[in-house]
């Protein structure tokens, strides 16, 4: 642009800014608009007013209280430029005429700085806790007037614009305020309400990026669109406040702890004729459907797989880019904590699978949020995870490191969440996670911990400890990392729980061998004892282990069907007596036949056969004895609650075990893992007398041959496995028998 002599002085007789401001603003490149638009004192008690309105026709001024009409905002050369000068400033309102009808608002530019001092200094600390209503869009009122106030972390961005169907998506209509020194974008646009779909358009060093989404945002459009949308604070008539209350009791170490994990969209869905996920059902239909199944089957908690809003669904959940969202695809925040809510008077716990370890590189994303290495690391040998195609958080940076931990805060605090189970923890450990020699890069001390990964993790469990009283998290971490559960204070890293991924594997690799070659792979199934207790252990049956060709649950069991609903009931016989807490994923509660697909709901046509509703009814039973014996939960984390009796017997693939509440009262828990049926097989116990089965997991309940002991058995005294007395026991083929003293 070119301006006259003669322009100039028009310019500065008009107090227009200088031309090559206005030609930054004209090409969005401007990072300070505050400057030149808006209302700005003529040094005589009146005001300029300046707005840049790219395809508007006119601009007039109005009074903001009475609305009349002040005067208007004159034409500039410049498209799109609005000038006019007023000889007294008082507060104003913009009517402005586009082709497509008449506009009344506030004038964005004539509010002044928005976020607290306080929220930048601690967000900049990585310690602000409440990010989900500091950052993104929140509506709120500034100075008596409603709008949606945008704030975002873009400290590398030459500039940044909020942009969505309020301004038909031209970056140049509302640039934002740039905060110093915190990096944070923020704007307010007044009469903006919820439902609207907003992104971020960003400048950044190298020049414009993809629009992005909100990484703060609260709601989003429903995949595969991509726009951030303004969220109204949830409004939800909380009625759990007994549940909250006593869940620190519920979910204490010696309580008993039975999760069934889901995936929300394939657990029950609306199907087309070739059974195909046709609609996913919403948090209130599911509610009505899941709430009183689980509670049925027993369980005490679910474990939802990730609902933060994630761009694939073939992810699972596990690539997020929204980490205060939940998906669009099953309703709306609300619902989602209706249906919490739900759980709560029900009596059943929620818990979350969260991922901080990683995310997409969609460019609608994270990844280069401002034009640079903002998120992730800079270095791919630090910052790309090569198995995933995922790019990995810099939890070094104090912002980073914020964000995700207000992330767990959110969903803990505003959505009564009662568990975090932390995905990949292994991954965020090691920087040589799955890298080869010369891929990685080490530690300041030239080792392979990441060292901020873990202070992160320390920190989250401290702070969750705090914020969250009663809230548990879960790590899933497959290495021998010492203390993972162990508390920070005597120097672990802090978590509730460790999915024992020893003995699941282990327990695994052992049901599936043919019984005949049971007897060389004996010590499989004991060895988890050796380090029952190192760790407070979950003993998990996920979704990791019915994927991927490695069949489902139940056809991982060798021998004909028989035997192989005969080997799924003994083996979950023996999880569920085995020390640590129980999870279970959907479908193996029935002895679903295919591997679970994320495209279809659970083969629940199943629970037509005796065979499946068997192994159902078995699951529920195992869960009310669980629940009813503290045997079975009050002292699974210390070795003072198991006692072997018979772990050598490998020739008849026999185990027999006592576990013991803290009052004395044992249970007797006998395996026999052939289809061999053992008659009067000797079994050593404590106490004299009757001994009644509590469980047999070849009962006909269960669509089993119901062979064993007509319900009860009688001490001997003949000293056995170290015992003064022993039982003399039918041992039914491929089963579990539970006994105890007295009745």
């Amino acid at each position: 642009m070119n301006f006259s002599n003669r322009e100039q002085e028009r310019r500065q007789e008009r107090l227009l800014p200088p031309a090559g401001a206005i030609e930054a603003l004209v090409r969005a490149e401007n990072n300070d608009p505050f400057a030149i638009l808006g209302p700005h004192g003529d040094g005589a008690g009146g005001q300029v007013i300046r707005a840049f309105l790219p395809g508007a026709l006119s601009v007039q001024v109005l009074d903001r209280e009475q609305q009349q009409l002040l005067g208007n905002l004159e034409a500039d050369e410049v498209p799109g430029l609005f000038a006019g000068h007023f000889p007294e400033a008082r507060p104003y309102l913009l009517r402005v005429q586009w082709a497509g009808g008449e506009q009344v608002s506030e004038d964005p530019y004539s509010f002044g700085p928005l976020l607290g001092e306080m929220d930048l200094y601690l967000f900049a600390e990585g310690n602000h806790r409440d990010l989900g209503s500091c950052l993104g869009a929140q509506l709120t009122t500034v100075d008596g007037v409603a709008g949606v106030r945008f704030a975002v972390w873009a400290p590398n961005a030459r500039r940044v614009s909020v942009v969505g169907d309020f301004n038909v998506w031209d970056g140049r209509r509302h640039p934002m305020r740039l905060r110093h020194p915190s990096g944070v974008w923020e704007l307010f646009i007044p009469r903006l309400h919820a439902g609207e779909s907003y992104k971020y358009e960003v400048l950044g060093p190298h020049g414009i990026l993809p629009l992005k989404a909100d990484p703060v945002a609260l709601a989003t459009q429903l995949p595969p669109d991509t726009a951030s949308k303004v969220a109204a604070p949830l409004a939800i008539d909380w009625q759990d406040q007994e549940w909250m209350l006593a869940r620190g009791e519920r979910q204490r170490v010696d309580a008993p702890l039975a999760i069934y994990e889901l995936h929300a969209g394939s657990w029950q869905c609306e199907v087309d004729d070739v059974g195909e996920v046709a609609r996913h059902y919403s948090w209130p239909e599911l509610a009505e459907r899941l709430i009183p199944y689980v509670k049925e089957l027993g369980f005490t908690h679910i474990e939802l797989m990730p609902i933060m809003e994630h761009p694939f669904g073939g992810s699972w959940g596990y690539q997020p880019l929204a980490q205060f969202a939940p998906s669009a695809r099953y309703g709306t925040p609300e619902e989602f904590a209706a249906f919490v809510n739900a759980c709560h008077l029900a009596q059943i716990g929620v818990i979350l699978d969260w991922v901080p370890a990683h995310f997409p590189t969609d460019t609608h994303g994270l990844a280069q949020f401002d034009g640079t290495a903002l998120y992730e690391y800079g270095n791919p040998l630090e910052g790309f995870h090569q198995d995933w195609d995922t790019l990995i958080y810099n939890l070094g940076r104090t912002e980073v490191h914020g964000f995700m931990l207000a992330s767990a805060l959110h969903w803990l605090k505003h959505f009564h969440i009662d568990g975090l189970r932390v995905d990949a923890v292994a991954s965020m450990l090691y920087r040589d996670y799955s890298r080869k020699a010369g891929e990685w890069v080490p530690n300041r001390h030239g080792g392979r911990e990441n060292l901020e990964a873990i202070e992160f993790l320390r920190h989250l469990n401290d702070v969750v400890d705090l914020e969250a009283p009663g809230a548990l998290v879960i790590a899933e971490e497959s290495t021998a990392w010492p203390g993972v559960s162990q508390s920070t204070e005597h120097g672990g890293l802090g978590f509730a729980y460790k999915w024992n991924m020893g003995w699941m594997h282990d327990s695994l690799h052992y049901i599936q061998q043919d019984p005949v070659y049971r007897a060389h792979h004996h010590n499989e199934l004991s060895f988890g004892l050796v380090y029952a207790w190192s760790e407070r252990f979950i003993l998990p049956i996920s979704h990791d282990e019915v994927v991927h060709g490695k069949h489902s649950l139940i056809d991982k069991m060798p021998g004909d069907r028989w035997q192989k609903f005969a080997n799924l009931r003994a083996y979950l016989s023996f999880m569920w007596t085995h020390p640590g807490k129980k999870l279970l994923f959907m479908g193996c509660e029935f002895g679903q036949w295919r591997e679970w697909n994320h495209d279809q709901q659970l083969d629940w046509y199943l629970l037509q056969y005796p065979e499946h509703r068997g192994v159902q009814q078995l699951v529920g039973d195992l869960n009310r004895l669980y629940r009813e014996y503290p045997a079975l939960h009050e002292q699974d984390h210390v070795p003072q609650g198991f006692q072997w009796l018979i772990g050598d017997d490998a020739l008849n693939s026999v185990y027999a075990w006592l576990r013991w509440s803290r009052n004395g009262e044992p249970l007797l828990v006998v395996a026999n893992f052939t289809p061999v049926p053992r008659e009067g097989y000797r079994v050593g116990v404590p106490l004299a007398g009757r001994w009644s089965e509590v469980l047999n997991s070849d009962s006909q309940l269960y669509a089993g041959s119901n062979y064993g002991n007509a319900g009860e058995a009688f001490s001997e005294e003949q000293e056995s496995h170290g015992q003064a007395l022993s039982l003399v026991l039918n041992l039914p083929p491929l089963a579990v028998l539970i006994l105890r003293p007295g009745h």
